[in-house]
């Protein structure tokens, strides 16, 4: 069987971050408590790249912004501008489907106190390289947060200075591709209002309104 590139659930390669897993595991038996899976369709219009799975979210439960607070909002507003088939996630076996839409991170295992460091950050970039070099050409890319912002344009191999990171600001990069960033939608930036529901659509909204535009120029 091809290992893949883009993914690796026995992934050792970090090793502060693999024995956390493995004391994790040993705490909470029940819990996934390995690298997070991408989810959602392989060829997606629109990708979603998170920093991090959560303790008691995606860690646990396997799917990315799935059991933790910055899932509620996330999903809500998926399944709003149509990239879900609901508005809850709940699990990793539930009958949720995300349409034209992937969810990722930029590291795949739980960081302890949810800060990977930048030795952690730069090893997982590999794989994050490769999803992204797998997409269609014309994907619009969604980073939550600044450290997935840089991850991203480091995996495309572009230049920090000139992507600087603003919310709901769209970045044209190469083959026809967008990246657009926001504030993350973590329980702390939505509850000091930093990242507000409206702000949210309106991020969303963007996306929505370029992925129509190309589908209408390739008509």
């Amino acid at each position: 069987m091809k290992k893949s590139k883009t993914f690796n659930l026995h992934c050792t390669k970090c090793p502060r971050l693999s024995q956390f897993l493995v004391d994790v595991k040993n705490e909470h038996p029940d819990y996934h408590a390995k690298p997070v899976p991408p989810f959602g369709e392989d060829k997606p219009k629109l990708l979603i790249v998170g920093l991090a799975p959560g303790m008691h979210g995606a860690n646990a439960t396997g799917r990315p912004f799935t059991g933790d607070h910055a899932g509620i909002l996330l999903y809500k507003t998926l399944f709003e501008f149509g990239f879900s088939s609901k508005e809850k996630s709940d699990s990793a076996d539930d009958d949720l489907k995300l349409i034209d839409c992937k969810i990722t991170n930029a590291v795949k295992c739980l960081p302890p106190q949810n800060k990977p460091t930048a030795i952690e950050i730069n090893v997982c970039n590999e794989y994050l390289g490769h999803e992204l070099s797998a997409l269609k050409t014309n994907t619009v890319i969604l980073a939550l947060g600044g450290i997935a912002h840089k991850s991203v344009i480091k995996a495309l191999d572009l230049k920090q200075k000139d992507y600087p990171f603003s919310h709901n600001v769209c970045h044209p990069l190469s083959k026809q591709r967008h990246l657009i960033d926001s504030y993350h939608c973590s329980r702390y930036n939505t509850q000091t209002k930093r990242l507000t529901t409206p702000m949210f659509q309106d991020v969303f909204r963007q996306a929505r309104k370029i992925i129509e535009t190309k589908a209408t120029r390739t008509k």
